[in-house]
This record gives C-alpha cells, sequence and structure tokens, in this order.
C-alpha cells in the first residue's frame, strides 16, 4: 500500500518520492493519519476503509475551494485513492505551532475573506460530502431556508430517528424555521463547515490554518456559530471577523438554530447526552 501511495504522490508533485520514514500521528477519530517523509519532502496522509474514498475525494475537493480562494491557509490536497483495500489522502505537511492572539485575529480577518466568496448558483455544492462520517447532501437549492430545513436539519433528524432519537418537539421548529429566519437574507458564503477549535490551527510561522472541511456554499454565520459551541475561539477573533464582515442583526438566536445540526450529528455519530442537549436547544428556540 505505501509504495502504490509513493507512486502516486511521485506522479502528481513530479518529483520522486519513497517512503523512508513513517510514523503515527494525530488524525481525529474517524481516520488513521500518518506522517511520510523521504528526508526531504514531506506529507500528512490519512487512511480508511476503501468504502470510505468518496469522503476523501470530497475533502480533498473541499479543501481546494478553499486553496483557490486565496483567503486562508488550508493543507494543500496533493492526490487520494485506494490500494490494498484501503483508502488515502494526501495532504501537504505544514508544521504547527502556539496559537498567539494576533494570529488569531489574522484568521478572523481571513475567514471573512474567505465568507466573501460566492455563487451564484445559490445554497450548495457540487458534490455531497461528509460532516464527521455523516453524509451531508448539498443540492444546489435557491433560498437558504429551505436548504436549511431540507438538506440540513431534516437531513439530522431523519438519521437520529432512525437511531432511537426521541425529539419531541421536531415539528414545532419546523414550523417556525420562517420565523427564525425571518428578515435573514444571506447571500452565499464558502463556509468550511465544521469549524471547532480542533480544526483550526497556526503554523509555527504564525499563518492560521483551517483543516477537515466539510465545504458547502452556506450562511457564513453556520462557520461562526460552531466556533462558540465547543469552546470560543480567542476574543482577538471574533473583534477581528465583525470589524471585517459585521454579522447581521439576530445572530445570537441563529446560533443556537445552527449548532443544533451540529448536535443533532454528534447525536447520530456518537448517542448519548447529545439527545438532551438537541431538545434543550429545540426549548429554546421555541420560547
Amino acid at each position: 500500500m505505501w509504495t502504490a501511495i509513493a507512486q502516486h504522490i511521485s506522479a502528481k508533485t513530479g518529483m520522486p518520492f519513497s517512503v523512508d520514514e513513517r510514523r503515527s500521528v494525530s488524525g481525529g477519530c474517524i481516520n488513521q493519519a500518518y506522517q511520510l517523509t523521504d528526508g526531504g519532502q514531506t506529507f500528512f496522509v490519512k487512511i480508511n476503509q476503501a468504502t470510505q474514498v468518496a469522503m476523501f475525494e470530497a475533502e480533498a475537493l473541499g479543501l481546494q475551494d478553499i486553496y483557490d480562494s486565496q483567503t486562508i491557509r488550508v493543507p494543500r490536497p496533493i492526490c487520494w485513492g485506494t490500494a490494498d483495500g484501503t483508502a488515502y489522502l494526501v495532504l501537504e505537511w505544514l508544521d504547527f505551532g502556539s496559537s498567539q492572539d494576533p494570529a488569531w485575529a489574522l484568521m478572523g480577518q481571513q475567514l471573512a475573506a474567505l465568507h466573501r466568496v460566492s455563487s451564484d448558483r445559490g445554497f450548495g455544492w457540487h458534490q455531497n460530502n461528509t460532516i464527521g462520517a455523516t453524509p451531508q447532501p448539498n443540492p444546489w437549492t435557491e433560498t437558504w431556508l429551505d436548504f436549511f430545513r431540507e438538506h440540513r436539519l431534516r437531513h439530522q433528524f431523519r438519521l437520529a430517528g432512525r437511531r432511537g432519537g426521541h425529539f419531541p418537539r421536531q415539528h414545532e421548529v419546523f414550523m417556525a424555521l420562517p420565523e427564525l429566519l425571518a428578515h435573514h437574507y444571506p447571500e452565499p458564503a464558502l463556509v468550511h463547515g465544521d469549524l471547532w477549535s480542533g480544526n483550526a490551527a497556526v503554523t509555527k510561522a504564525g499563518e492560521p490554518v483551517i483543516l477537515d472541511p466539510a465545504t458547502y456554499y452556506g450562511d457564513r454565520e453556520v462557520d461562526i456559530a460552531m466556533t462558540e459551541l465547543f469552546g470560543r475561539f480567542p476574543p482577538s477573533f471574533y473583534e477581528a471577523y465583525q470589524a471585517a464582515y459585521p454579522l447581521d442583526e439576530g445572530y445570537p438566536r441563529r446560533k443556537t438554530l445552527y449548532n443544533l445540526y451540529h448536535i443533532l450529528n454528534h447525536f447520530n455519530l456518537f448517542g448519548g447526552s447529545y439527545e438532551s442537549q438537541a431538545n434543550r436547544m429545540i426549548d429554546q428556540l421555541l420560547r
């Protein structure tokens, strides 16, 4: 497998590459991850079952879209495929350092620039991808209300029902959506889609980086909302973002709505107390 991956890297980069050293590194809870090096070139490689190659392809294409925007740093995708029954994704290796306040302010500015990248096709993306390991549908949709209702909330509630989740007020949420999103007509923005603290880093040179995207064109507030879900980013991030691209009135309430999607997804992935957390969020939205 590793020889095949090395040959693919060589073909894509135009530089000879062989695996002289391989070591396991942190890569999240879904995939195994490795650092590969020949002593000169170094790459980050994720592997999973061969059936997950479409997930890796979608991640690579999402990274490429963000990379092509020239707004904020992401690991550049090199290649992906299958070898010996294993799916793999090869990315540029980045050396991360400690997060300093100036870097977080720059991240806020650069994320605002990313969010100004729009689409004339509406909300969605050119293919489906995943949020964690959960399928995430992205059909092009004219309005944000329709997209978020059908392809974010209803999708997750449907999966949660199959898992045995009990959300007695979910119908009320759908009925309330027009009011919850009233007078809010966002432009389709290129979003990371899964922007929590584990998917944001800073290089040793002090350059902000975002990782592991679940890319699509949506309301830019979904990214800001998720940065507040599992522990907020430093204050300088929000100050810089707000200065560059102020949030619309009503964001604090929409934040709960948008993060409900992620909590439902965590219930679908992990079960447990996420069901009760989702129900508390629903109650908060319906007050």
